[in-house]
C-alpha cells in the first residue's frame, strides 16, 4: 500500500467532514464529487447504486454532469461500470479514446479529446457487498501511478460506503411506493379494494404508457371495457380517439368495410366513401371487444393490419399508414380456441402480449358491497331518490348470491331496487326474484356444522380485530383487509357489541 501525500489527507479529510455534516445523503455526496474534483483533480465524478434484486447499476449523483431527466443504467457486466459493478473488482483505463469498453452515456466527454484522459472506476463496498460504484476520469498525463489513484479512489469509496448504501435503501423504497401507488384506481369508474382487482390496477398503470398491445380475458360483465378505457386515458394517446368495436356483432359481408372503410361504388350500396374504424382510431386507440368471435377470413385480416400497420379500403388501391394501439378483450378460452383450430394461432400471440385477467365478481369479496353502495349513490342522484342504504337482509342476499352476470349484473339489479324502493333503504322485497329464491332455499336449510365453525371463527377474527384497534371499525377493517362496510354488517351479523372495545377516558 503506497502511503498518501499530506494533500491528499487532507482531502479524505474534508470528505470526512463533509460525510459528518447533517445534510441531505445526495447533497452530501454531490459536495464530495465536488471536493474531489477540486482536492485531486478527478474530474467528472459519478456514483451508481446498485439494485440489489436486479444488480442494475443506476447512477444517481454526478459532478461536471448535467443528469437531470435522465435515467442511465448499467446491466450486470455493461460497460465499465458495469462490469466493476458486477466482478467487486477496481478498474482503469488509461486512454479513453482507444477503449471500445467505455460507454459515455451521460455525452459528458463527446467534445472532449478523450485520447488525453484517464478513467478510474472503483467498487463502494458495505457489509462485504457491492452497495455502488464510484468513477472519475483525470488528465492522463497527471497520473503518476494507477496503483496509487485507485488506492485514494478506493479510500474515498469506503468513506461515503455508508451513505451510498443508505441511499439505495431510500431510492428503492421510493421505487416501490411509486408501485404501489400506481396500484391504486386508474379510472373513477373502476371500483375495488380487492387483492385481484389491486393486481389488475398496477398491470394497468404498467401497460398504460407503452404501445403494448393488451388482450384483456374475462368473463362477460367484469368490466373489460372500462379497463380498456383506462388503459387510453392513462397514455399519450389520451387526447386521441377512442374507438369500440363489438367484433360479435359484424357479420363476414361487412367486417372489412366496417374496419378498413370502402371507396364509393366498390360494392352494391357503396354510395359514397366511408372511413373505416381503424382510420378513425388514428393516434389514439381501437378497442376490438370479443375478439375471439372473427371469423377465420376477418382474422386473416386482422392479422395483415397488426404486421403492416396499414390498411387499404374495399375498392382501393392505395395503402393507408395507420399510428394506432390495439386493445382486445375476449370471454373465450382462446388458448382452446387454439389448440382446436377455431382461432389462428399466429394471430393469438400478436394479440396476447399483455394479457390482463378481470377476476369474476364471485372472487372479489368485499367488492360486491363496495359496488353496491356505489351504484345505490349513482341511481339515487339520477332517479333523484332519496335511497341511502341496504338493509342487512338485502346485504346477505347480495353477498349469498353467485352473481353470474359479474358488474353488470349487480348493476343492473341495484339499478332496479333504488327506482321501486319507497324509502330510503333497499330491503329484500326489492330485489330480483332470484337473490330471493336463492336466499329462502338456504334459510330451509339446517347449517351445519362447517358453517357454524367458519361463523364462529369470523367472528372471534372480528372480535380479535376490535380489540386490537379499540373499537374502530375502519381500523379494524384495514387490519382485516376488508371494507368498513363489510365489518358493520358482520358486527351486526353477530351481535358483537363494540362499545366494550373502545378505550375508557382518564
Amino acid at each position: 500500500m503506497v502511503p498518501f501525500s499530506y494533500d491528499d489527507l487532507k482531502v479524505l479529510h474534508d470528505l470526512a467532514m463533509i460525510l459528518a455534516t447533517p445534510l441531505d445523503l445526495r447533497v452530501q455526496l454531490e459536495r464530495v464529487l465536488d471536493e474531489l474534483s477540486t482536492g485531486t483533480g478527478m474530474n467528472r465524478g459519478m456514483i451508481s447504486i446498485l439494485d440489489r434484486d436486479s444488480g442494475v447499476a443506476i447512477l444517481d449523483v454526478a459532478h461536471g454532469i448535467d443528469i437531470d431527466g435522465m435515467e442511465i443504467t448499467y446491466m450486470p457486466g455493461e460497460g465499465i461500470t458495469g462490469q466493476v459493478a458486477q466482478t467487486g473488482k477496481p478498474m482503469v483505463i488509461t486512454n479513453l479514446g482507444k477503449d471500445k469498453q467505455f460507454l459515455d452515456r451521460t455525452g459528458a466527454r463527446k467534445n472532449l479529446n478523450q485520447c488525453e484522459l484517464a478513467f478510474l472506476c472503483v467498487p463502494i463496498m458495505y457489509d462485504d457487498r457491492v452497495v455502488g460504484v464510484l468513477s472519475a476520469d483525470k488528465v492522463a498525463h497527471e497520473v503518476n501511478s494507477q496503483e496509487y489513484e485507485l488506492q485514494l479512489l478506493g479510500a474515498v469509496a469506503d468513506l461515503i460506503a455508508k451513505a451510498v448504501h443508505t441511499r439505495a435503501i431510500e431510492e428503492e423504497n421510493r421505487r416501490l411506493k411509486n408501485i404501489i401507488g400506481k396500484s391504486q384506481r386508474p379510472s373513477e369508474e373502476i371500483i375495488g379494494n380487492s387483492k385481484s382487482m389491486k393486481e389488475v390496477f398496477g398491470l394497468v398503470s404498467q401497460v398504460a404508457d407503452s404501445n403494448t398491445t393488451v388482450l384483456i380475458h374475462g368473463e362477460t360483465g367484469t368490466g373489460k371495457e372500462l379497463v380498456a378505457r383506462a388503459i387510453h386515458k392513462n397514455s399519450p394517446r389520451a387526447g386521441g380517439p377512442f374507438i369500440e368495436v363489438n367484433c360479435a356483432a359484424m357479420p363476414d359481408t361487412l367486417i372489412e368495410s366496417e374496419l378498413f372503410g370502402h371507396e364509393r361504388g366498390a360494392f352494391t350500396g357503396a354510395s359514397q366513401k366511408r372511413r373505416g374504424r381503424f382510420e378513425e382510431a388514428n393516434g389514439g386507440s381501437i378497442f376490438l371487444d370479443e375478439v375471439g368471435e372473427l371469423s377465420a377470413m376477418a382474422q386473416a385480416k386482422l392479422l395483415r393490419v397488426i404486421q403492416e400497420r396499414q390498411i387499404q379500403p374495399l375498392g382501393s388501391n392505395a395503402m393507408i399508414k395507420v399510428n394506432v394501439r390495439i386493445i382486445t378483450a375476449t370471454n373465450r378460452d382462446l388458448d382452446q380456441d387454439v389448440a382446436s383450430g377455431t382461432f389462428r394461432s399466429d394471430l393469438y400471440y400478436r394479440l396476447n402480449v399483455f394479457p390482463i385477467y378481470m377476476p369474476p365478481l364471485r372472487e372479489r369479496g368485499g367488492d360486491i358491497m363496495l359496488l353496491a353502495d356505489y351504484f345505490v349513490d349513482k341511481y339515487a342522484r339520477q332517479f333523484k331518490k332519496t335511497v341511502k342504504r341496504i338493509s342487512t337482509p338485502a346485504i346477505d342476499m347480495l353477498l349469498a348470491y353467485h352473481w353470474p352476470g359479474n358488474v353488470r349484473e349487480l348493476e343492473n339489479c341495484i339499478e332496479r331496487a333504488v327506482l321501486i324502493a319507497g324509502g330510503d333503504t333497499i330491503d329484500g322485497i326489492h330485489l330480483p326474484p332470484s337473490l330471493q329464491m336463492k336466499t329462502s332455499g338456504q334459510e330451509k336449510k339446517q347449517h351445519g356444522k362447517l358453517e357454524s365453525l367458519v361463523n364462529t371463527y369470523e367472528r372471534s377474527l372480528i372480535i380479535d380485530a376490535m380489540k386490537d384497534a379499540k373499537g374502530n371499525q375502519s381500523q379494524a377493517a384495514r387490519l382485516l383487509g376488508t371494507t368498513k362496510r363489510i365489518i358493520q354488517y358482520k358486527v351486526e351479523k353477530y351481535g358483537i357489541d363494540t362499545r366494550r372495545f373502545k378505550a375508557k377516558k382518564a
